[in-house]
């Protein structure tokens, strides 16, 4: 997989709590199957081993389709898995030091929760950045002010950077954030509490693949 070659249009972001019972491994496969693109694993509240096994299990059925496995917070885990990227907040890791620690065995994201932040983190060699949030989310609570597209506009302008855009994003508004300047879309619940992960993700990345070609 050539890392610098990455499409992150439909970008799903694992949530434990929001699989309404089924394994995360369940609902990767049925996501990858329905059109994602790139897969960031985040788990807050288990062990580092429990973390790692999942993340070893889940990175065996991505690599044998060439979608990138991103491990969040975690360059530890990251590293132990030989994952493609980690995906760096703002009180994470600095991404100087994740730097000199993974030099350029794997893609570094950042969160960008303001202009400065994005423009901080191009300056500092993150390959890609996360526009978080665009909008008010449930499923994580301690996140900055909302950007709105105006925020993601001026980011756009800033920086050079891919983009994926995140936070209460779904079928609804995934076309209007392309549309204004994100190369993807980061979804949660859109795809980890529906109903059925695969048709989500398939009328999502039509959404998206379709605000692209416009």
């Amino acid at each position: 997989m050539k890392l610098q070659n990455i499409d992150y249009s439909l970008y799903l972001v694992t949530d434990r709590g929001l699989a309404r019972g089924r394994t995360i491994l369940e609902i990767v496969t049925a996501a990858v199957h329905g059109g994602a693109t790139v897969v960031q694993l985040r788990e807050k509240d288990c062990s580092s081993r429990d973390f790692i096994e999942h993340a070893l299990c889940i990175k065996e059925f991505l690599s044998a389709r060439d979608v990138p496995l991103i491990i969040n917070d975690r360059v530890d885990v990251a590293q132990a898995v030989k994952a493609d990227g980690v995906h760096l907040g703002q009180t994470d890791m600095p991404l100087a030091i994740a730097r000199k620690i993974l030099e350029d065995s794997m893609i570094i994201g950042i969160s960008a929760e303001s202009l400065q932040d994005a423009i901080e983190a191009e300056k500092g060699g993150a390959d890609y950045l996360g526009v978080s949030p665009i909008y008010a989310t449930p499923t994580k609570t301690d996140t900055a002010p909302s950007l709105g597209l105006e925020g993601l506009r001026k980011i756009r302008k800033a920086v050079r950077l891919p983009l994926v855009g995140i936070g209460g994003l779904n079928r609804d508004n995934a076309a209007e954030v392309i549309r204004n300047g994100a190369d993807g879309v980061a979804v949660v619940s859109a795809i980890v509490a529906a109903d059925d992960p695969q048709t989500a993700a398939g009328e999502l990345k039509q959404i998206i693949t379709e605000a692209q070609q416009a």
